[in-house]
């Protein structure tokens, strides 16, 4: 069949000589006119200094610099908790470096750049390359600085024990429900003296009184140290392991985490490792058997809606990786993560009217 010449003649008087920008569908030409420049010119994404999802940098020299922000993005190179392969403190520089994540999310529909004041308000600074335990206190002394000041926190880790100062942070006043995407449960005891390490810090959590462990679920649990996970089942946690999903389906285990979290204040945490080591080669404890990369997505596109107080991905290892997919798989959850805190905010806005 020809193609219809009417339907040509259209087409051509509509986009023939349209520039980039000139969009006629109302939703994707509100988001371009938040993002063009000139009718076909955007920023660069290569160019000016790296930043998380090329977000504007914002330096901190004191409190009042944090006035306006909805969310601030942060990175937290420390890996001084790792028991397997070190090379996390790599991991912020690494998601900084890729060049073009969004800025559009096609799915749940935003552009989060264009909906929050954002910024990347650079790394936690910490008084001690060497010390653990000074470092978990300068991330939660920094972090409980956005917190009071209303700024909802995502953080680059860094290793997987950078998230039980953060949690101490946020849950402070009330304990937060979790979504936990891991290959383990981080629930472990003390090893070799130390209790503080990145396979313990959501027993420690639990411990500190700020994770609810009733409202916490972990997703793509597997490998060979289920034996040390007792407190997950024993404090109430909901564990879902890899053959699980096949087994439920991913729009079972999105439903079965919403429920599991409530309605309530969530933070949600993403270790790459809980991707399989095709999709994310570049991290210090691999196990393969993990999520694809899509199903990883459509599991956070379904949180959605979501009371989400706080996010990060953590345990990106770059120099096990030459080829950078997990530095690129890593930013593109972290943008994910922006996306369902603008999603919040919308929703937490439209209940205070």
């Amino acid at each position: 069949m020809a193609f219809d010449p009417e339907k040509l003649a259209r087409l051509r008087r509509d986009y023939g000589q349209a520039a980039g920008g000139d969009i006629k569908h109302p939703e994707f030409a509100r988001v371009a006119a938040k993002i063009f420049k000139s009718p076909d010119q955007r920023k660069w994404p290569f160019a000016e200094p790296a930043t998380f999802l090329d977000a504007p940098y914002r330096a901190l020299a004191s409190d009042a610099d944090l006035a306006g922000l909805d969310a601030a993005l942060v990175g937290v190179p420390m890996d001084l908790g790792v028991t397997n392969r070190a090379g996390a403190r790599l991991g912020p520089r690494a998601v900084r470096g890729v060049e073009r994540i969004g800025p559009y999310e096609h799915v749940l529909g935003r552009a989060p750049l264009t909906e929050l004041n954002v910024a990347d308000i650079g790394d936690v600074p910490m008084r001690s390359r060497f010390s653990l335990t000074e470092c978990h206190a300068d991330i939660e002394a920094h972090f409980a600085k956005l917190v009071a000041a209303g700024i909802v926190p995502l953080a680059v880790g860094g290793d997987h024990s950078i998230t039980w100062p953060i949690l101490r942070a946020i849950g402070a006043k009330r304990p937060v429900g979790l979504v936990h995407f891991d290959a383990h449960c981080d629930t472990s005891g003390p090893y070799e003296g130390s209790k503080f390490h990145h396979g313990a810090p959501f027993r420690m959590a639990v411990l500190d009184g700020v994770l609810d462990p009733e409202r916490t679920i972990q997703i793509g649990i597997r490998g060979g140290a289920e034996f040390l996970w007792e407190f997950s089942y024993d404090s109430g946690m909901t564990v879902i392991h890899a053959e699980d999903i096949d087994k439920m389906g991913v729009e079972a285990v999105i439903a079965k985490a919403r429920a599991v979290v409530g309605e309530g204040p969530v933070y949600v945490t993403f270790d790459v490792d809980g991707l399989d080591p095709s999709f994310a080669p570049g991290t210090g404890t691999p196990e393969s058997g993990g999520l694809t990369m899509r199903e990883a997505l459509a599991m956070l596109r379904g949180l959605a809606g979501l009371d989400i107080v706080g996010a990060d991905v953590v345990e990106v290892a770059p120099q096990y990786d030459p080829s950078t997919v997990t530095a690129q798989n890593a930013a593109q959850v972290l943008f994910t993560e922006l996306c369902l805190v603008s999603i919040a905010r919308e929703k937490r806005a439209r209940y205070q009217r």
